[in-house]
């Protein structure tokens, strides 16, 4: 361990390593884009990586060792031992992109894992210093590849035609000269197959759901958090335990229970089970917030003169704002995406969800790319909003943590 810390061993290590990641993420990214054959190389990123790792400690220049980096990357892709191996199909540019992005990609980040590390000796600090800047970047990498490949990939696959995809099912780049032709798929799907009226359907379920779920969960936080009863404690810690009762366990007699009562195959059926998937957290996410809240504001409220509904009315919801508005998007997106009991409870195509929709699609007589087409529509809105309000929802949550 102590060879380790020293700047000339752990620079070339760390380099390596790197190279290695970065030609992985480039040929998959390049393979992707161009829907030519890229692969890493193995003898080039042993150079190069080492190379590179080794000049990086108390370099001063780092825009000539990026440079330098990108020169050798483009001069070894035309050769063995090139770190990222192009098909002879690959002209000039995809040698430059490949040559230059894994350079770059390559002697920068490495650069700043070694950034106040001298090539002799490093103390702990250093050494641990370096290492982790390894794994964070990494982790960014490794992590977003698994989020962002298969979203490009449906992506990718709902542009295509079905020659195409005959073709070659593997290439996943994109022809721009088809214009609006590209959208062919998702045009189909609102005219042929109705996506029009599923969407609206799980758009009118999920909003009722975020109604009927706040309606009870509101009242039945406010009792655990603030009222004092026999058994309080042990309710409050048992409210998820319904939640972690896995929905597939309760599915055959959901399904008996419904054919008996006729609320099968109908959207009110829909709307009176979904809540039961999305009252418990709800309650468990408002009780904790509730908590959070200075119980002298409602003390005050009482001595007022409200009662105690006029005291969660005037005073407890407009405080809780943050946290209701997180809990209805959460809500929203679980009811949005819910599959197993719209799938078990719904066959009349007229009142389809948009998951029940999407998997009337999977079949050998319709074409993969509305398959995909039709989860991008499903994934793109929620995603959306998701990440629009962010912030906003993560305030909401986090708003109770700290009382007073």
């Amino acid at each position: 361990m102590s060879l380790l810390r020293y700047g000339y061993v752990t620079g070339p290590i760390l380099g390596v390593l790197w190279a290695f990641v970065m030609a992985t993420t480039l040929a998959v990214l390049l393979s992707f884009t161009t829907g030519e054959a890229f692969r890493p190389g193995l003898w080039g990123c042993l150079v190069l990586g080492a190379l590179v790792g080794l000049a990086a400690p108390e370099n001063r220049v780092g825009w000539l060792l990026a440079v330098g980096a990108a020169v050798l990357g483009v001069a070894l892709s035309y050769t063995p031992v090139s770190p990222i191996h192009v098909a002879d199909t690959v002209g000039l540019g995809g040698h430059l992109a490949a040559g230059v992005g894994f350079g770059v990609g390559l002697a920068w980040p490495v650069m700043v894992m070694m950034a106040g590390a001298a090539r002799g000796a490093l103390n702990r600090h250093e050494w641990e210093e370096a290492v982790i800047r390894f794994l964070t970047g990494f982790g960014y990498i490794f992590f977003t590849a698994i989020v962002a490949i298969p979203f490009y990939v449906m992506v990718m696959t709902s542009l295509k035609t079905q020659g195409e995809l005959i073709a070659n099912p593997l290439d996943f780049s994109i022809d721009l000269s088809q214009g609006w032709d590209l959208f062919r798929s998702y045009s189909e799907l609102f005219r042929d197959f109705n996506f029009g009226q599923y969407m609206w359907t799980s758009f009118y379920v999920s909003v009722l759901t975020v109604f009927i779920t706040l309606a009870f969960s509101i009242p039945g936080a406010y009792a655990v958090a603030r009222l004092k009863f026999r058994g309080q404690k042990s309710l409050s810690r048992s409210i998820l335990l319904i939640y972690m009762v896995p929905m597939i366990v309760l599915a055959l007699p959901i399904y008996i229970v419904f054919s008996m009562t006729g609320l099968r195959n109908s959207i009110t059926g829909i709307v009176m089970i979904y809540p039961v998937t999305t009252i418990p957290v709800a309650l468990y996410m408002l009780q904790g917030y509730f908590r959070g809240l200075p119980g002298e504001v409602e003390e005050a409220g009482l001595m007022d003169g409200l009662n105690r509904l006029q005291v969660i009315w005037k005073i407890t919801l407009p405080l809780s704002l943050p946290a209701l508005a997180s809990v209805s998007l959460y809500v929203f997106m679980i009811a949005w995406n819910e599959f197993l009991l719209a799938f078990m409870l719904l066959d009349d195509p007229s009142k389809f969800t948009l998951t029940r929709g999407i998997a009337s699609l999977n079949s050998s007589e319709i074409p993969r790319q509305h398959l995909m087409a039709g989860a991008v529509i499903a994934t793109v809105p929620v995603m959306a909003l998701f990440l629009g309000l962010e912030k906003f929802m993560t305030r909401g949550l986090t708003a109770g943590s700290v009382k007073g």
